[in-house]
């Protein structure tokens, strides 16, 4: 936009403008050419804000800036109809394909196609082939992915910690419903040293507690976005 404009006649005196307002400028001419110098400065443009395609979620929702973030990356289209879910129960299918989009849908040889209860057909074939491929899941058994099942506070650092390569942390554990044995217990302390959960209480984890679509994106959120 305009910054300053000046106008000057042969000898270099000034000539006066008169501002006609919408950047128009009016001057007399004199019996003389004139020099007109202008100068502009860049417009500070804001940045358009996200759509929200989903009716059940609100701008007052703690998962509100995950959520469109989300879904502007490609990350998750909700549900359908206009919806997103967020009270409803993240399963591991949705979770790895969560993960699988956030890595920009790699493809992965059939090599790894080794899961009775994954077939060419499910929307998260390829996501779970990837995640087996980069060793971020093997499994709940030998040959069983269990992609229905309820993913919970536990699996969800384990799944993220290993996605995000994750380093194991020296601060102390100070849940009492995690001990060093645990398969989690790695995980967790990473995903708390690293802001993604602090927990569901002073000194409580949750580690089987389900994870819903709301708090598993919040938990990408905080992971690549913020």
């Amino acid at each position: 936009e305009l910054d300053t404009l000046t106008v000057t006649d042969k000898n270099g005196n000034k000539i006066a403008l008169t501002d006609l307002g919408n950047g128009k400028y009016s001057f007399t001419m004199p019996a003389s050419k004139v020099n007109v110098k202008a100068t502009f400065v860049e417009t500070p443009v804001e940045p358009e804000a996200p759509v929200n395609p989903f009716y059940d979620v609100a701008e007052t929702d703690y998962f509100f800036d995950a959520v469109l973030w989300a879904n502007e990356n490609g990350i998750t289209s909700g549900v359908g109809n206009g919806q997103f879910a967020p009270h409803a129960t993240c399963t591991r299918a949705q979770m790895v394909t969560f993960l699988w989009n956030a890595a920009g849908c790699p493809n992965v040889s059939e090599d790894y196609a080794d899961f009775t209860d994954v077939t060419a057909n499910d929307y998260y074939y390829k996501a779970v082939l990837w995640a087996k491929a980069n060793n971020i899941t093997s499994g709940t058994a030998e040959g069983v992915f269990s992609p229905d099942l309820i993913c919970d506070r536990a699996q969800m650092a384990t799944f993220l910690y290993k996605f995000a390569e994750g380093k194991a942390v020296g601060t102390s554990n100070r849940f009492a419903d995690v001990t060093a044995s645990d398969y989690y217990a790695q995980p967790v302390q990473w995903a708390v040293e690293n802001g993604i959960t602090s927990g569901t209480g002073d000194t409580t984890f949750g580690p089987n507690d389900p994870c819903t679509r709301a708090q598993m994106v919040t938990f990408l959120y905080r992971l690549l976005a913020e």
